[in-house]
């Protein structure tokens, strides 16, 4: 692989968002493989990426075409078998254990397909939790409130439909401020209605907080909301498409 460093250029399209933002994510020759001989599967094939500053981009691609390995690596979860990724002018490849979960804790904020909430303790409780850890976080009202939820402060995740506990999900990701919101299937467990309000509600983070915000999904109608597109197959890019206009969630259909 070439000697390359955070700030080369990789192959990209400009979107609808500025596209004179420096890059935050930078990947270059990025593979990742499981297994061994025969059963060798490649989730990731020398994929190079860049993912500009509080832009919105969706990776989109069916089961299998390394959407959730990618951003697994950019979230510090995942290590690639070669090849590089950085978050602005700090290598995510090579950092420690200790360096990569100050990164997520103080950058990144998640939100998975299932919710992961605390059963015996309130919305508010469930994001407070997050906010004792963080550096400069919001009132954790202030997050609920972002995802429509300031009636339910008080309700456990019992007395919540499923996608008021994603919105929680959402509210416990942004209450941090994170500089990175990374979404992986965010709406794959809900119906159309309720999976709108849980994007409405990944879009105000995106564009409330500030958070540069990656959504992985196999839905094509969400590719409507995006600053650009990122068609992945194979471990692969295989398509990179610009929106003109970003779609508000309630003009997708699906």
């Amino acid at each position: 692989m070439p000697n390359t460093t955070a700030t080369d250029a990789a192959p990209q399209a400009g979107g609808s968002g500025n596209t004179d933002a420096p890059a935050v994510f930078v990947a270059r020759g990025l593979c990742k493989s499981y297994g061994s001989g025969d059963a060798t599967v490649h989730a990731l094939r020398d994929l190079d990426l860049d993912i500009l500053q509080g832009e919105f981009v969706v990776l989109l691609g069916p089961s299998g075409s390394g959407k959730s390995t990618l951003l697994n690596i950019l979230g510090g979860l995942d290590a690639p078998t070669s090849g590089r990724a950085a978050w602005r002018d700090h290598e995510l490849t090579g950092a420690d254990e200790a360096a990569l979960t100050a990164y997520r804790r103080d950058h990144v904020g998640f939100v998975f397909q299932f919710y992961n909430l605390i059963p015996s303790l309130t919305a508010r409780e469930n994001v407070e939790l997050v906010a004792e850890i963080a550096r400069d976080p919001m009132r954790p009202e202030e997050a609920l409130a972002l995802v429509g939820l300031s009636h339910r402060l008080d309700h456990f995740p019992g007395q919540l439909s499923g996608g008021e506990q994603q919105r929680v999900a959402v509210a416990r990701a942004i209450v941090k401020r994170p500089d990175a919101l990374l979404c992986d299937e965010p709406t794959g467990a809900l119906d159309v209605e309720t999976g709108k309000l849980v994007l409405s509600a990944i879009a105000r983070a995106n564009r409330d907080v500030g958070a540069t915000t990656v959504v992985i999904t196999h839905n094509a109608a969400i590719a409507g909301m995006a600053d650009r597109v990122l068609r992945m197959g194979g471990g692969r890019i295989v398509a990179i498409e610009p929106n003109a206009r970003r779609l508000a969630p309630e003009e997708l259909v699906w």
